[in-house]
């Protein structure tokens, strides 16, 4: 499993060097080649259709952050609600699962607002679909919930219910390592 998820994200990671311009690949599998936990949370990533890359490199710890940049919403993770308060109060049509719940058990976490606009500087992502965002605790004790997309060419955040949930709405996620 590994061997094969390492090759992939090497070729992602070639692929896609204006991401990490500044990075060599070698640095990145030595971070996590070992990290059974790491490999096994990027391997989920995967699974679900993030495709996983890196963003960000840290110098001063080390710490190399990995976000989905599929080009879309990752098709594993669409039709869900905000998070578990928001599944559970739908009385009728109670979507599979949750955003949040799902981020824990890949174990990544659902990307902020800040976050969001920093990917779309990086390429041309939710074209299509749209992604949920790390709600603040203000929007979410009120019932709300954000997310993001790109639309003619301008990148879009915006508020629904959390209990919504729609086919072409999932979620991305970051894992530092």
């Amino acid at each position: 499993m590994s061997a094969a998820l390492l090759a992939t994200l090497r070729a992602r990671f070639e692929k896609h060097r204006a991401r990490h311009d500044a990075l060599a690949w070698a640095d990145i599998e030595a971070r996590i080649g070992r990290n059974a936990k790491a490999l096994a949370t990027l391997q989920r990533m995967e699974d679900t259709g993030g495709e996983p890359d890196v963003i960000a490199f840290d110098a001063a710890t080390g710490v190399v952050t990995f976000c989905d940049c599929s080009a879309e919403s990752p098709a594993g993770r669409r039709s869900l609600c905000y998070d578990r308060e928001a599944r559970t109060s739908r009385k009728e049509n109670a979507p599979a699962g949750s955003a949040v719940e799902m981020a824990d058990k890949i174990g990544i976490e659902l990307l902020t607002e800040e976050e969001y606009h920093a990917l779309q500087q990086l390429g041309r992502f939710d074209t299509k679909t749209s992604s949920w965002l790390k709600a603040p605790d203000a929007v979410r004790t009120l019932g709300g919930a954000m997310f993001g997309d790109r639309r003619y060419d301008r990148v879009f955040v915006y508020h629904n219910g959390a209990q919504s949930y729609y086919a072409a709405r999932g979620f991305r996620g970051m894992l530092r390592v």
